[in-house]
């Protein structure tokens, strides 16, 4: 049996979390507009991701939503809040570094998934969907290699200062 939509459906549910991770860090850190607007651009990266893994996974028998999920669900309202709280409790520099590390670690499982499938659309000879891993899975690295950088230069000042 192929396997391909279930890995169409988990790579658009990791996508879908990597949105929101990364709305909820622009959030957090709005102070910080490197942080913020570059979160904001690395968002609109992936929301492109979930209409191209609905497109295809409509090839494959799959209803997916080609939209992340609405921000404003009471579950998000509660994680702000708890967000919040969490903030007053650590200092700003390592909550971010958290953050950072948090984002790297989603980004990197995403594009382990676009890997899996690039290779199964490849043994497959399914052009539509090699099409979509080849030209979407840049971007995620792209994403994981902004989330390095941005804990290299932020590191040593997070740590060594009050």
């Amino acid at each position: 049996m192929n396997k391909i939509p279930q890995s169409i459906e988990e790579l658009h549910r990791i996508e879908t979390d990597l949105v929101a991770e990364l709305l909820r860090l622009s959030d957090r850190h709005a102070a910080d507009h490197e942080i913020y607007h570059g979160c904001r651009d690395l968002a609109r990266w992936s929301q492109e991701h979930l209409r191209r893994l609905a497109e295809v996974g409509r090839h494959h028998g799959l209803s997916l939503d080609p939209e992340p999920p609405d921000d404003n669900t009471v579950l998000e309202k509660v994680r702000r809040k708890a967000d919040e709280t969490i903030g007053r409790l650590h200092p700003p520099g390592l909550l971010l570094l958290r953050d950072l590390r948090d984002l790297h670690k989603t980004a990197a499982g995403a594009s382990l998934d676009w890997e899996v499938l690039a290779q199964s659309a490849q043994a497959t000879k399914d052009s539509d969907l090699l099409a979509v891993a080849t030209e979407c899975h840049p971007q995620t690295m792209r994403q994981m290699r902004w989330a390095n950088a941005m804990v290299k230069s932020l590191s040593a000042q997070a740590m060594v200062t009050d």
